[in-house]
């Protein structure tokens, strides 16, 4: 059984296995989609893969869409030269449900794979003929939130983006220099509507990407590298809108029980592959069964009927309230705080530290006590039900395999968002008083103790990467267990960086509480656990 056109000749061999095909033409479906393509989308990745894809599938078998996916891929374009294209843009799709049952899906609707390369004359000139298509309604992007940024963790431009800046839209280099070249394409076939959505999973995405894209189009327009009208066209909503969005779904890198699972099938070639840029990419892709995309409905020239495959299209206003209850409240802190400790205690799987008391405690906390009193009610989801969930169904899944290691993956750019609006809203509130937050300060504190790169036993361990690491890892260089002497001193720049904790700890009075547990935590070998029993109550 292999997973090409070929292979999925036979369906009955497939479907005997239980495997969900697609029902659409996919040969008329590719024709129509070459033709007269509305969606691309740039993040080859598993959230795309498990989510957008599957959708747009479910949409083509009820008839509701007669075009499928393209695909471009600009940050590791062996992604799509390794997989996408030897399996001919087909992926299979494992849903890991929390009773044990596992739903596998064959999942075409990625009709073209493209590789986001100016120096790729067929693919980045294929992409400027989708870009000046009439017919194209949407951009969407999972490139990670850091895909956005034009500077580096330290705030000074990419070499890249300086280069693209200097020389144009005609040969850009860098991810986001080479959307707005394609976008430059647009402008000029007629300055043709567009909505550009970012789908990832961060606070206020759409205006990330628009700073990023206006940043381009201001500079190549000033320096007279593009037509003067092309800044007019990129600020101008009813022609590029960039819609906000909130996206959820658990997707952890492929696992080797997953991939057991599908080679006693009888599947062949399922080998993981490792890209030169450290990417892990399978033919398939584990994912939980919950799933939320919520989007600002801001399309000027239209848009597929996603709502039909259960996206939810609404206001920015909602969006945005919607956003801040899951990034800053209902899941994404949460995740953060389990990631923090997992890694220091030792845990390989997110599910296995739900049965931990302390962790569990922390986590409830964090969520029911600490956070959901600043939530605003989206309407659309519930809050209460939505933690409901993510404590009780979500994160204890043990059939997800997704583990501490990866959520602690850029930590630095996550705890302003995750955890500073909150201390904000109580900041702001004359009902709530910050010094009642106690377990929020102690991630922070749990993270700079993470920082040390040594267990609660004592044993280093291999820090997650983060853009900030060279910057923040030296203010506890020297810090010992046993030994925590000039603490205070040593971590006070770290604390009063707004940047990363959302709002200067001293200012709000959270400091020496930070301190304080940090403090505790290196006493020695156990005293991460001991801080955690005494506190989690």
């Amino acid at each position: 059984m292999r997973l090409n056109e070929a292979g999925l000749k036979n369906r009955a061999q497939w479907e005997e296995k239980g495997y969900a095909l697609p029902q659409f033409d996919r040969e008329k479906a590719a024709q129509a989609t070459k033709a007269a393509p509305r969606w691309i989308h740039f993040g080859a990745g598993n959230i795309f893969r498990a989510f957008q894809a599957n959708v747009v599938q479910n949409l083509l078998n009820a008839g509701v869409l007669d075009t499928g996916l393209i695909v471009a891929e600009g940050y590791d374009y062996e992604i799509i030269e390794k997989m996408n294209r030897p399996h001919d843009g087909y992926s299979i799709l494992v849903t890991l449900k929390a009773d044990g049952s596992v739903e596998k899906t064959v999942v075409g609707s990625v009709l073209e794979s493209l590789a986001l390369d100016s120096e790729n004359a067929a693919d980045f000139g294929r992409l400027k003929e989708i870009f000046s298509a009439d017919s194209l309604q949407m951009a969407s992007f999972t490139i990670t939130e850091k895909g956005y940024s034009l500077v580096d963790g330290k705030g000074k431009e990419l070499p890249d983006v300086t280069e693209d800046m200097k020389n144009g839209p005609e040969k850009p280099k860098s991810y986001i220099g080479k959307v707005a070249s394609l976008l430059y394409t647009r402008y000029q076939a007629g300055e043709k509507p567009i909505a550009m959505v970012s789908m990832d999973n961060c606070s206020h995405n759409g205006d990330k990407l628009y700073a990023a894209i206006t940043a381009f189009a201001e500079g190549w327009t000033k320096a007279g590298l593009a037509e003067a009208g092309f800044e007019k066209y990129v600020k101008d909503p009813a022609k590029v809108s960039f819609p906000w969005s909130m996206i959820d779904k658990i997707t952890p890198r492929p696992d080797p029980s997953v991939e057991a699972i599908l080679k006693a099938d009888g599947v062949e070639e399922l080998e993981p592959v490792i890209t030169g840029k450290k990417t892990y990419i399978a033919p398939f892709v584990n994912a939980e069964e919950c799933e939320y995309l919520v989007i600002e409905d801001a399309f000027p020239n239209g848009r597929p009927e996603l709502e039909k495959g259960g996206l939810m299209f609404t206001s920015r206003e909602t969006v945005d309230k919607v956003e801040k209850m899951k990034v800053c409240t209902c899941l994404n802190p949460l995740h953060t705080a389990l990631a923090v400790f997992g890694c220091i205690l030792g845990y390989q799987k997110i599910s296995d530290e739900m049965k931990d008391e302390e962790l569990k405690k922390l986590v409830e906390i964090i969520g029911y006590r600490e956070g959901l009193p600043v939530v605003v009610d989206p309407g659309v989801l519930d809050p209460k039900e939505f933690i409901d969930t993510v404590l009780n169904v979500r994160i204890p899944n043990p059939f997800m395999p997704d583990t501490p290691q990866r959520i602690a993956t850029d930590t630095s750019q996550k705890l302003a968002i995750r955890f500073g609006e909150t201390i904000k809203a109580y900041a702001a509130s004359d009902k709530l008083d910050v010094a009642d937050l106690k377990l929020i300060p102690l991630v922070f504190a749990g993270w700079l103790r993470y920082l040390m790169a040594v267990d609660d036993n004592g044993n280093h361990f291999e820090l997650s990467p983060d853009p900030l690491l060279d910057t923040v890892c030296p203010y506890v260089e020297g810090i010992t267990l046993g030994n925590s002497e000039g603490a205070e001193e040593k971590l006070r720049p770290v604390l009063e960086n707004a940047s990363i904790f959302g709002v200067n700890l001293y200012e709000v009075g959270m400091a020496d509480l930070v301190c304080g547990y940090f403090k505790e935590m290196t006493a020695g070998t156990g005293a991460v656990r001991a801080v955690l029993k005494k506190y989690v109550k």
